[in-house]
């Protein structure tokens, strides 16, 4: 099954690359490799703002986490111009807005692990991580995320 087959399966429709909002560009690809910025979680169109442990459960954590993972298949596509050029993803780093006594931060980032795993499969989707707790993020969002990509 192809990416985009697996997406339409899934019911989701990937957004446009979003108007980097300081001095960044989205993506730059060296080589077989593709670094996507950090994607702030935004839902129904606007910033996702929360603080894990404060006032956002994980499991709307990894709702937000989802989210991301849709916005940055959506810079990838945008970056490569078809999804099943992608050999791995190999990395994802996760910031989670959290207070000091909040410890989920990888359950946080499942929601976005997950997807990447259902939508390109066991073998393109797994990839390493880094879960990182913080004391804030840009614009208040609740988690932001980035991502390397191989393609072929």
């Amino acid at each position: 099954m192809s990416v985009y087959d697996q997406l339409k399966a899934l019911n989701i429709e990937l957004p446009p690359v979003a108007v980097p909002a300081a001095a960044y560009v989205p993506f730059v690809q060296t080589g077989n490799l593709v670094f996507l910025s950090g994607h702030i979680a935004k839902k129904d169109g606007k910033v996702w703002a929360g603080q894990l442990g404060k006032n956002t459960t994980t499991a709307e954590g990894q709702q937000a986490a989802r989210a991301v993972a849709i916005d940055l298949m959506g810079t990838l596509h945008a970056a490569v111009g078809d999804l099943n050029k992608v050999k791995r993803i190999v990395k994802v780093m996760s910031l989670v807005n959290s207070t000091g006594d909040f410890t989920e931060q990888h359950l946080v980032t499942n929601g976005c692990s997950e997807l990447l795993g259902q939508v390109f499969g066991p073998q393109v989707g797994a990839h390493a991580r880094s879960a990182f707790g913080v004391a804030q993020i840009p614009m208040g969002a609740c988690v932001e995320i980035e991502m390397i990509a191989e393609i072929g």
